[in-house]
């Protein structure tokens, strides 16, 4: 039941819409933030060298604050900014779906948490998803938020 549930449009919308929404009072507050994102949906522009690519989780944590937090804007369903990356601080275009963010986090607090399965992640096998909600659940304050069935 919990997975046609996750899976569901309107459910998948609802989502949607909160990350938008919280992203776009984030910015107005002028709240610096953290994202857990899926790295596969993610995209870099120009890409990242292997050395540090090679290095992403399957969800990774983007910070945004000063320039990256200034960069940082709601276009095409996707959060885009501009980010260094490594210590050679080499600079890209990030893009992360809304779909794929998992979590917003405030001064290490998960302010919103994100469970819809997105479209793409349904039609892979079910490990995939069982491996996202996995990490998910790995951290400890999500623990205490949820409980697995």
């Amino acid at each position: 039941m919990l997975q046609s549930f996750l899976e569901n449009e309107t459910f998948r919308q609802l989502m949607h819409n909160h990350v938008q929404e919280t992203l776009n009072l984030l910015f107005k507050e002028g709240i610096n933030f953290s994202i857990l994102a899926n790295i596969a949906e993610v995209r870099f522009d120009p890409n990242l060298p292997e050395h540090i690519s090679r290095n992403f989780k399957p969800i990774t944590m983007f910070f945004l604050a000063g320039y990256t937090f200034e960069s940082a804007h709601i276009k095409d369903n996707s959060l885009n900014f501009e980010a260094g990356f490594g210590q050679e601080n080499i600079g890209s275009f990030v893009s992360v779906p809304l779909s794929a963010i998992l979590q917003v986090v405030v001064e290490e607090t998960p302010v919103l948490i994100n469970l819809a399965i997105p479209k793409e992640i349904e039609k892979a096998d079910d490990r995939g998803v069982e491996k996202s909600m996995e990490a998910l659940f790995s951290n400890p304050e999500n623990k205490k938020l949820f409980k697995k069935s």
